[in-house]
């Protein structure tokens, strides 16, 4: 993994923290040219207004080149992050340079940059930004304009203040100037308190976020390893089983030659030779695996087609099942291209349905509406509805409301939990909910936007 990829890997948000340091840097050069232009015209402290005046221009266009930079796009590593505190904190340096450096109550906001590397950054990083800003603050302490005394109006302003502050007495020694230091330093804290905070808050923000994404990606990848698990064992169920489905159509052909004459059990031998060829036809598609067979099934196909084929084969397979069928939707259907999964999850929706309508004399409903981005499909049944249990589990893998002793055969529990992973990998979602109906019944409610699906 490169270094820069390590920095992708490792700061929340990606881009989030330099712009987070943009935005701060605004208000950074707005703060600085407030104070400034009220120094000098308001508190009439005689500064070296030309070059201060030019630093804080120059901040402000790094501000405007890093913005551009950021609208062009690219990864944001951790070198670039480090690079722009440092600016901010030679800028910091030189103005108090020319406003009497450590003895500036402002010289603490050399806090706030080793803070926020520390948050950002890696820890080497964090140790250099507090050499730095330590070895800045050693220079000012040496090498520094003195901050003029207060004159005029700003010194009886003084006098009061450390009046009302009781500073008059105990500080006399230190010269006029203390009390406005005292509030100089006050006014330092605040603003320390609120960027650190604002910084900080957002920070754990995108850690939260990040958590949350982390979280779903286990999700993910564990779902994932359930449905490669399912996968692995029906490749081998279906390799295994086409040894016997042969035998039965052997026997199937020969009870059918044997029994010419029996018109009726004629056709239920070939209603079992019919099931017997969809399960052989079945298993081929899963076993298929080449190219070809790949480039065959997804062969581009109007919606509206595509769920009319799709439900004449599921007739075939419940060919007692009675449906009533619903497409609407803008002429011309939109084309789309689907491999074979979808079909799959979408039989298996109508199969859990038909199972719960059980011997209900309304028919099953299949209503599908779609626009150009979007399809809506809502399957209708009238069976007993959905539990607070049911309602709480639906989607796990394994849990099945059939086993109940009133069906001949229990579900496995996989035909929901497979149907609602196929249709969240096209960005889909499956969603289940019991009818707004006094006869009750289920609506099995899928959402299928068409942007990855259109040929």
């Amino acid at each position: 993994m490169s270094r820069t990829d390590q920095a992708q890997a490792f700061l929340p948000g990606s881009v989030d923290p330099l712009r987070r340091l943009l935005a701060l840097r605004r208000i950074e050069v707005l703060t600085q040219a407030v104070v400034l232009v009220l120094a000098v015209a308001w508190l009439k402290i005689p500064l070296e207004v030309v070059p201060m005046a030019a630093i804080i221009a120059l901040l402000g266009a790094v501000n405007l080149l890093s913005q551009w930079r950021l609208e062009r796009g690219g990864p944001v590593g951790e070198r670039e992050i480090f690079a722009h505190l440092a600016i901010d904190v030679g800028v910091l340096a030189a103005l108090l340079y020319f406003a009497g450096g450590s003895a500036n109550p402002f010289v603490s906001l050399f806090l706030l940059p080793p803070t926020l590397a520390a948050a950002m950054l890696p820890a080497r990083h964090a140790w250099a930004m507090a050499a730095i800003t330590l070895a800045l603050y050693t220079f000012l302490v040496f090498w520094k304009l003195p901050l003029p005394a207060p004159q005029g109006d700003l010194a009886q302003f003084d006098a009061l203040l450390a009046r009302a502050t009781g500073d008059a007495t105990e500080h006399a020694g230190h010269g006029s100037g203390f009390a406005l230091h005292v509030l100089g330093m006050w006014l330092n804290f605040v603003i320390s308190v609120l960027v650190v905070a604002f910084f900080l808050t957002r920070m754990a923000a995108a850690l939260k976020l990040r958590e949350r994404e982390l979280a779903s990606a286990r999700e993910a990848v564990l779902r994932d390893e359930q449905i490669l698990s399912l996968g692995t064992l029906a490749a081998g169920a279906a390799h295994q089983l086409g040894t016997p489905l042969g035998t039965m159509a052997v026997v199937i052909r020969e009870l059918e030659l044997n029994h010419r004459g029996d018109p009726e059990l004629q056709e239920d031998l070939q209603l079992l030779r019919g099931q017997v060829d969809r399960c052989k036809q079945t298993i081929s598609q899963i076993l298929a695996s080449t190219d070809r067979c790949r480039e065959e099934s997804l062969r581009p196909l109007a919606l509206d087609a595509y769920l009319q084929q799709l439900l004449d084969e599921w007739q075939l397979i419940r060919p007692h099942a009675r449906l009533d069928v619903s497409l609407q939707g803008e002429q011309p259907a939109p084309p789309i291209v689907a491999d074979r999964t979808l079909v799959q999850a979408i039989l298996n929706l109508l199969d859990n349905a038909a199972d719960a309508h059980g011997a209900s004399d309304e028919t099953l409903r299949f209503a599908a509406c779609w626009t150009p981005a979007s399809c809506r499909i809502e399957i209708l049944d009238r069976g007993p509805g959905l539990d607070a249990e049911a309602r709480q589990r639906l989607g796990e893998v394994f849990f099945t409301t059939k086993a109940d002793g009133q069906q001949p055969m229990a579900g496995l529990g996989i035909g929901l939990f497979l149907s609602n992973a196929t249709l969240e990998r096209f960005g889909g979602k499956v969603e289940l909910f019991n009818r707004d109906d006094p006869q009750g019944g289920t609506c099995t409610r899928v959402s299928l936007p068409l942007d990855r699906l259109k040929a």
